[in-house]
Protein backbone atom coordinates (compact mmCIF):
# COMPACT_ATOMS: atom_id res chain seq x y z
CA UNK A 1 0.00 0.00 0.00
CA UNK A 2 1.18 3.51 -1.21
CA UNK A 3 1.65 6.27 1.87
CA UNK A 4 -0.76 8.18 -0.40
CA UNK A 5 -3.03 5.22 -0.47
CA UNK A 6 -3.37 4.73 3.65
CA UNK A 7 -4.37 8.43 3.88
CA UNK A 8 -8.10 8.03 5.21
CA UNK A 9 -10.64 9.41 2.37
CA UNK A 10 -12.63 10.99 6.07
CA UNK A 11 -10.37 11.69 8.91
CA UNK A 12 -12.17 13.05 11.94
CA UNK A 13 -10.44 13.62 15.01
CA UNK A 14 -11.83 14.62 18.82
CA UNK A 15 -14.80 16.19 16.68
CA UNK A 16 -17.33 18.84 19.35
CA UNK A 17 -20.69 19.56 17.36
CA UNK A 18 -23.56 21.29 19.52
CA UNK A 19 -26.40 23.64 19.52
CA UNK A 20 -26.53 26.39 21.65
CA UNK A 21 -26.37 24.21 25.30
CA UNK A 22 -27.19 21.15 23.35
CA UNK A 23 -23.85 18.74 22.89
CA UNK A 24 -24.76 16.30 19.76
CA UNK A 25 -20.62 15.14 19.37
CA UNK A 26 -18.18 14.81 21.98
CA UNK A 27 -14.56 13.74 21.36
CA UNK A 28 -15.82 11.82 18.19
CA UNK A 29 -13.44 10.03 16.25
CA UNK A 30 -14.66 8.84 12.92
CA UNK A 31 -12.10 7.50 10.11
CA UNK A 32 -13.38 5.77 6.37
CA UNK A 33 -10.70 4.45 4.14
CA UNK A 34 -10.83 4.33 0.10
CA UNK A 35 -13.55 1.95 -0.95
CA UNK A 36 -15.26 1.19 2.07
CA UNK A 37 -18.85 1.64 2.67
CA UNK A 38 -19.92 2.46 6.03
CA UNK A 39 -23.71 3.51 7.00
CA UNK A 40 -24.39 5.50 10.04
CA UNK A 41 -27.26 4.59 11.92
CA UNK A 42 -28.14 5.76 15.31
CA UNK A 43 -31.70 7.45 16.81
CA UNK A 44 -33.51 10.47 16.46
CA UNK A 45 -31.16 13.66 17.46
CA UNK A 46 -28.05 11.69 17.48
CA UNK A 47 -26.09 13.55 15.09
CA UNK A 48 -26.20 11.55 11.40
CA UNK A 49 -26.96 14.16 9.26
CA UNK A 50 -25.27 16.49 11.66
CA UNK A 51 -22.36 14.28 10.81
CA UNK A 52 -22.73 14.69 7.22
CA UNK A 53 -22.89 18.27 7.28
CA UNK A 54 -19.41 18.42 8.77
CA UNK A 55 -17.99 16.29 6.08
CA UNK A 56 -19.27 18.27 3.45
CA UNK A 57 -18.00 21.29 5.43
CA UNK A 58 -21.17 22.99 5.62
CA UNK A 59 -21.38 23.03 9.96
CA UNK A 60 -17.86 23.19 11.63
CA UNK A 61 -17.52 21.56 14.49
CA UNK A 62 -17.21 23.43 17.65
CA UNK A 63 -13.59 21.39 18.20
CA UNK A 64 -11.67 19.13 16.49
CA UNK A 65 -10.37 18.43 12.67
CA UNK A 66 -12.06 17.16 9.80
CA UNK A 67 -9.71 16.22 7.04
CA UNK A 68 -10.75 15.20 3.81
CA UNK A 69 -8.31 12.69 1.22
CA UNK A 70 -5.42 14.03 3.76
CA UNK A 71 -6.71 18.05 3.58
CA UNK A 72 -8.07 20.08 6.86
CA UNK A 73 -11.60 21.47 5.74
CA UNK A 74 -10.40 24.50 7.71
CA UNK A 75 -7.41 25.02 5.44
CA UNK A 76 -7.63 28.98 4.01
CA UNK A 77 -6.88 27.95 0.45
CA UNK A 78 -9.64 28.59 -1.69
CA UNK A 79 -8.53 26.40 -4.59
CA UNK A 80 -7.51 23.66 -2.19
CA UNK A 81 -11.16 23.71 -0.75
CA UNK A 82 -12.71 23.73 -4.13
CA UNK A 83 -10.47 20.74 -5.34
CA UNK A 84 -11.83 18.50 -1.97
CA UNK A 85 -15.43 19.25 -2.73
CA UNK A 86 -15.40 18.53 -6.26
CA UNK A 87 -13.66 14.82 -5.41
CA UNK A 88 -17.22 14.11 -3.59
CA UNK A 89 -20.78 14.19 -4.27
CA UNK A 90 -23.96 14.15 -2.07
CA UNK A 91 -27.13 12.61 -2.36
CA UNK A 92 -29.74 14.67 -0.32
CA UNK A 93 -32.72 12.82 1.16
CA UNK A 94 -35.47 14.69 -0.92
CA UNK A 95 -33.34 14.87 -4.06
CA UNK A 96 -32.93 18.66 -3.59
CA UNK A 97 -33.72 18.98 -7.38
CA UNK A 98 -34.20 22.07 -8.71
CA UNK A 99 -37.63 22.69 -9.57
CA UNK A 100 -37.78 25.04 -12.58
CA UNK A 101 -34.96 22.86 -14.69
CA UNK A 102 -35.62 19.15 -16.60
CA UNK A 103 -33.46 16.57 -15.74
CA UNK A 104 -31.14 16.99 -18.56
CA UNK A 105 -30.52 20.53 -16.81
CA UNK A 106 -30.26 19.53 -13.12
CA UNK A 107 -27.51 16.94 -13.88
CA UNK A 108 -25.74 19.25 -15.96
CA UNK A 109 -25.31 21.89 -13.54
CA UNK A 110 -22.51 21.04 -11.74
CA UNK A 111 -21.03 20.14 -15.29
CA UNK A 112 -21.56 23.95 -16.00
CA UNK A 113 -20.10 25.47 -13.05
CA UNK A 114 -16.43 23.92 -14.07
CA UNK A 115 -16.94 27.00 -16.35
CA UNK A 116 -14.47 25.57 -19.20
CA UNK A 117 -16.49 22.29 -20.69
CA UNK A 118 -18.38 22.92 -23.79
CA UNK A 119 -22.13 21.77 -24.19
CA UNK A 120 -21.49 19.09 -26.39
CA UNK A 121 -18.88 17.69 -24.39
CA UNK A 122 -21.71 18.29 -21.07
CA UNK A 123 -24.70 16.73 -23.29
CA UNK A 124 -22.38 13.30 -23.74
CA UNK A 125 -21.48 13.46 -19.97
CA UNK A 126 -25.09 14.04 -18.86
CA UNK A 127 -26.01 10.99 -21.41
CA UNK A 128 -23.54 8.86 -19.81
CA UNK A 129 -24.32 9.79 -16.23
CA UNK A 130 -28.20 9.07 -17.21
CA UNK A 131 -27.04 5.63 -19.38
CA UNK A 132 -25.06 4.95 -15.53
CA UNK A 133 -28.44 5.13 -13.20
CA UNK A 134 -30.37 3.35 -15.87
CA UNK A 135 -32.81 6.55 -17.28
CA UNK A 136 -33.90 6.49 -20.39
CA UNK A 137 -32.98 9.75 -23.34
CA UNK A 138 -36.43 10.77 -22.83
CA UNK A 139 -36.36 11.45 -19.31
CA UNK A 140 -33.85 14.28 -20.08
CA UNK A 141 -36.85 16.63 -21.01
CA UNK A 142 -39.13 15.93 -17.97
CA UNK A 143 -39.38 18.27 -15.04
CA UNK A 144 -39.13 17.65 -11.72
CA UNK A 145 -42.93 17.78 -11.07
CA UNK A 146 -43.12 15.00 -13.55
CA UNK A 147 -41.13 12.03 -11.94
CA UNK A 148 -41.64 9.59 -9.37
CA UNK A 149 -40.04 8.84 -6.05
CA UNK A 150 -37.52 6.52 -7.66
CA UNK A 151 -36.76 8.57 -10.95
CA UNK A 152 -35.86 11.67 -8.52
CA UNK A 153 -33.30 9.46 -6.66
CA UNK A 154 -31.84 8.47 -10.03
CA UNK A 155 -31.58 11.96 -11.26
CA UNK A 156 -30.22 13.32 -8.15
CA UNK A 157 -27.66 10.48 -7.95
CA UNK A 158 -26.59 11.29 -11.48
CA UNK A 159 -25.93 14.74 -10.79
CA UNK A 160 -23.64 13.49 -7.56
CA UNK A 161 -21.99 11.53 -9.93
CA UNK A 162 -21.55 14.46 -12.80
CA UNK A 163 -17.91 15.67 -11.37
CA UNK A 164 -17.03 11.32 -10.98
CA UNK A 165 -16.21 11.99 -7.38
CA UNK A 166 -14.12 9.51 -5.42
CA UNK A 167 -16.78 10.02 -1.97
CA UNK A 168 -20.27 10.05 -2.18
CA UNK A 169 -22.47 10.89 0.40
CA UNK A 170 -26.38 9.43 0.85
CA UNK A 171 -28.54 11.11 3.06
CA UNK A 172 -31.99 8.73 4.04
CA UNK A 173 -30.78 7.24 0.03
CA UNK A 174 -34.07 4.97 -0.04
CA UNK A 175 -36.28 7.05 2.22
CA UNK A 176 -40.01 7.66 0.78
CA UNK A 177 -39.59 4.57 -1.79
CA UNK A 178 -41.82 1.35 -2.07
CA UNK A 179 -39.97 -1.87 -1.15
CA UNK A 180 -39.68 -2.65 -4.78
CA UNK A 181 -38.09 0.50 -5.27
CA UNK A 182 -35.68 0.13 -2.83
CA UNK A 183 -34.54 -2.67 -3.55
CA UNK A 184 -33.95 -1.62 -6.76
CA UNK A 185 -31.80 1.44 -5.50
CA UNK A 186 -29.79 0.07 -3.96
CA UNK A 187 -28.94 -2.95 -6.04
CA UNK A 188 -28.11 0.26 -7.97
CA UNK A 189 -26.17 2.26 -5.67
CA UNK A 190 -23.71 -1.12 -5.15
CA UNK A 191 -23.69 -1.77 -8.58
CA UNK A 192 -22.28 1.49 -9.43
CA UNK A 193 -20.00 1.55 -5.73
CA UNK A 194 -18.17 -1.67 -7.16
CA UNK A 195 -17.97 -0.36 -10.55
CA UNK A 196 -16.97 2.94 -10.06
CA UNK A 197 -14.80 2.02 -6.65
CA UNK A 198 -16.47 4.58 -4.63
CA UNK A 199 -15.82 5.20 -0.99
CA UNK A 200 -20.14 5.56 0.33
CA UNK A 201 -20.78 6.91 3.80
CA UNK A 202 -24.81 6.88 3.92
CA UNK A 203 -26.91 7.58 6.38
CA UNK A 204 -30.34 5.18 6.56
CA UNK A 205 -32.54 3.43 9.45
CA UNK A 206 -33.31 0.87 6.66
CA UNK A 207 -32.78 -2.41 7.52
CA UNK A 208 -32.89 -3.86 4.08
CA UNK A 209 -30.49 -1.48 3.03
CA UNK A 210 -28.31 -1.68 5.69
CA UNK A 211 -28.62 -5.60 4.36
CA UNK A 212 -28.42 -5.02 0.81
CA UNK A 213 -25.46 -2.78 0.78
CA UNK A 214 -23.67 -5.54 2.65
CA UNK A 215 -21.59 -2.62 4.18
CA UNK A 216 -19.86 -1.54 7.85
CA UNK A 217 -22.37 0.23 10.47
CA UNK A 218 -21.06 2.57 12.55
CA UNK A 219 -23.35 3.43 15.31
CA UNK A 220 -24.04 6.99 16.98
CA UNK A 221 -25.21 6.89 20.60
CA UNK A 222 -24.12 8.84 23.68
CA UNK A 223 -22.35 11.43 21.62
CA UNK A 224 -20.00 9.33 19.33
CA UNK A 225 -19.70 6.32 17.86
CA UNK A 226 -20.21 3.75 20.05
CA UNK A 227 -19.52 0.25 18.04
CA UNK A 228 -18.68 -0.08 14.36
CA UNK A 229 -18.60 -3.26 12.46
CA UNK A 230 -20.33 -6.06 10.45
CA UNK A 231 -24.24 -5.89 11.22
CA UNK A 232 -23.92 -9.48 12.82
CA UNK A 233 -21.26 -8.46 15.00
CA UNK A 234 -22.96 -5.03 15.56
CA UNK A 235 -25.82 -6.68 16.59
CA UNK A 236 -24.09 -8.51 19.06
CA UNK A 237 -22.93 -5.22 20.89
CA UNK A 238 -24.07 -4.98 24.45
CA UNK A 239 -25.99 -2.19 24.64
CA UNK A 240 -29.97 -0.80 25.31
CA UNK A 241 -29.09 1.49 21.38
CA UNK A 242 -28.03 -1.41 19.79
CA UNK A 243 -31.32 -3.06 21.06
CA UNK A 244 -33.73 -0.11 20.13
CA UNK A 245 -32.22 0.47 16.55
CA UNK A 246 -32.70 -3.51 15.75
CA UNK A 247 -35.71 -4.17 17.63
CA UNK A 248 -33.69 -7.16 19.75
CA UNK A 249 -35.51 -8.14 22.95
CA UNK A 250 -34.52 -7.01 25.88
CA UNK A 251 -31.16 -8.65 27.84
CA UNK A 252 -32.94 -10.93 30.25
CA UNK A 253 -32.63 -9.34 34.35
CA UNK A 254 -29.55 -9.88 35.30
CA UNK A 255 -27.96 -11.22 32.33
Amino acid sequence: MTEASSVPVIDMRGIWSGYRDVVIHSDLDFQVRAGEVVALVGGSGSGKTTLLREILGLLPPRRGTVRLFGHDLRAPDALLQRDIRRRLGMLFQQGALFSALPVFDNIAFPLRELGFLDEAWIAELVRLKMTMVELAPEHARLMPSELSGGMIKRVALARALALEPELLLLDEPTAGLDPARSQSFVRLIRALQQRLNLTVVLVTHDMDTLYGLDCEIAVLAEQRILTRGRIDAVRAFPHPAIGQFFNLPPAPQGA
